[in-house]
């Protein structure tokens, strides 16, 4: 399962105030990534505390949103997720009464059975079998129930929870340019020993700017991070300007000292390949890629008429260690066999096919249905 943790938090690291109506810390722009984050999980997780002082819906309320998870043969919602020892939650909030989505309320061992009773009328309850509530045994519990990503909206304890046990594979991070000051307001995460400190460093994939908010994407495992640095090449994929006779590609390289250098197709040149932009942008930098990783929405060319290098000649010139790619090039104009070249010269090939959908959804114009490998 892959677990994305989402959180907005003031300068001064706070979630909330302590004042009885909830604190506004985000804005219209924000939220609305965080909602096309949440559209893309299969479930959204959120602690009882939050069930019963925000009162979330956590709906899919976008049409574009939901119309793009009816294409991928998905609810319109994402199921929602709680998670409570007592199980002394209202079956009247807005978490269990709004939305079409699957509502699993996971409770201790030793919750009362008339919690659970009142409970049933609107949700699934699964009594876990211990009575701490591990974010291990949570994902173990929705994993059997076919979750397969998840992401986790607060609170404080559930997001110390899981970031304690090392069970975040990507955190976001949106920070308000303001601050609370207020010692009884709950923080970001509580005291427990996180397994990322000094000798530990998260991988920062993404910062940008959302509003008048700063937004950090943080991969906190390997897999992860490839996951989150393909997705962007597929955001690279489309801004690429359109042609019928060659492929929407996005990439981008990272290099061991862990500067990022961004390309798409055609981005500065009518014939200049994704991973070709990418790679030049490095050398204009002075920046030598050897032991670098590229990362390409599509698999790298093999041959080309245009240029007498491939991108596959380019990334093994440069001496880069590892290729990962979301799909593999559908042999409309060529027969690539980019993958093959990569093996055969010594660099480590990943295939992410989980993101191959997204990838060639970017080229519908050119392929509709076309079969591909």
């Amino acid at each position: 399962m892959i677990v994305l943790a989402s959180v907005a938090l003031s300068a001064d690291g706070y979630i909330d105030d302590s004042s009885p109506e909830r604190l506004v810390l985000s804005h219209a722009a924000d939220w609305q990534e965080v909602r096309r984050l949440r559209a893309d999980c299969d479930a959204v997780l959120v602690g009882a505390e939050t069930v019963r002082k925000d009162n979330p819906s956590l709906r899919t309320k976008d049409e574009t949103l939901k119309a793009m998870r009816r294409e991928h043969n998905r609810p319109e919602d994402p199921v929602k997720v709680t998670v409570s020892r007592s199980g002394n939650l209202d079956p009247r909030s807005r978490f269990f009464t709004q939305g079409s989505a699957e509502k699993i309320v996971i409770v201790g061992r030793n919750a009362p059975q008339a919690n659970i009773g009142r409970l049933r009328r609107a949700a699934t309850v699964v009594r876990a079998e211990s009575e701490t509530l591990s974010a291990a045994e949570i994902v173990e519990i929705l994993e059997r129930r076919g979750i397969g990503s998840l992401m986790i909206e607060g609170g404080s304890r559930i997001l110390t929870l899981f970031l304690t046990e090392d069970r975040v594979d990507l955190l976001r991070i949106a920070v308000a340019p303001f601050f609370v000051g207020d010692p009884q307001a709950p923080r970001f995460v509580g005291e427990g020993r996180f397994p990322f400190g000094p000798a530990r460093r998260m991988d920062v994939v993404h910062v940008e700017r959302v509003g008048d908010m700063t937004v950090t994407l943080y991969a906190l495992h390997a897999r992860a991070a490839d996951r989150a640095y393909l997705r962007r090449t597929v955001d690279l994929a489309r801004m690429c300007p359109p042609s019928q006779t060659a492929y929407s590609v996005g990439a981008l390289i990272v290099t061991p000292d862990r500067q990022l250098f961004t390309g798409y197709s055609r981005e500065t040149a009518p014939d200049n390949h994704a991973e070709e932009e990418a790679i030049l942008k490095a050398v204009r930098a002075g920046v030598p890629l050897k032991g670098s990783v590229i990362y390409s929405s599509m698999e790298p060319c093999s041959s080309r008429k245009s240029k007498p290098l491939s991108c596959s000649e380019l990334i093994i010139r440069h001496e880069m260690a590892r290729v990962v790619f979301a799909t593999y090039e559908p042999d409309r104009f060529v027969d690539c066999c980019g993958e093959r070249r990569l093996v055969e010269a010594g660099i480590e090939v990943t295939v992410l096919e989980e993101l191959a959908a997204e990838a060639l959804a970017v080229n519908r114009h050119i392929l509709g249905g076309h079969n591909t490998r």
